[in-house]
């Protein structure tokens, strides 16, 4: 799907996805692209010691980021998604095949725990805590938990009443996104 712009039609956009297939990433390079706030759910989501924010307190965060006037979101959360996809003008599913973001998550997985690397709030990943893919904790099981659950439940919210004013940008390979990333001018 590619598209070439000179003026970029939307100011208010949502990247989903499953884990690793690079909602940070591609909403921090669009949103520079376009001259809008980059925002991360699990910045907004995530305490330290990987508590998770109470919902009513998740929400007005968010509610306070999405106040901007041009922003980029990236995450998946339901909780949020009333009022995030509401103020929103386009939706860019990145719907990758499974291998490369199982793939991504691994080395992904790897890097931020041999740098050490602080995430949300000071967090940081713990090797053992990912490698027990039963357990709720670690990330490969949440992939494999939402996957192809995604893949169902997407299309389904895309027709819904509420959401008819959103485009839906669809990509279903990286190299997709790259190319259409790469037409916008900035």
């Amino acid at each position: 799907m590619e598209r070439s712009t000179t003026n970029f039609p939307h100011s208010r956009l949502v990247i989903i996805g499953t884990t690793s297939s690079g909602k940070s990433t591609l909403a921090k390079a669009l949103a520079e692209k376009i001259s809008a706030e980059t925002i991360d759910l699990d910045y907004l989501h995530w305490e330290p010691n990987w508590a998770e924010a109470p919902d009513e307190v998740f929400r007005e965060r968010v509610e306070n980021a999405i106040s901007a006037r041009a922003w980029v979101v990236a995450g998946n959360y339901h909780v949020v998604r009333d009022i995030v996809w509401a103020k929103a003008q386009a939706i860019i599913w990145l719907d990758y095949p499974f291998h490369i973001v199982f793939w991504r998550l691994l080395t992904r997985t790897i890097r931020r725990v041999v740098m050490k690397e602080k995430l949300f709030s000071d967090n940081v990943e713990d090797f053992w805590t990912q490698a027990k893919i039963w357990s709720q904790d670690s990330l490969f099981n949440w992939l494999f938990k939402t996957y192809w659950r995604r893949k169902r439940e997407y299309p389904v919210l895309f027709v819904q009443p509420q959401n008819a004013h959103l485009t839906i940008i669809h990509f279903k390979h990286p190299r997709e996104a790259e190319r259409w990333l790469a037409s916008i001018s900035k």
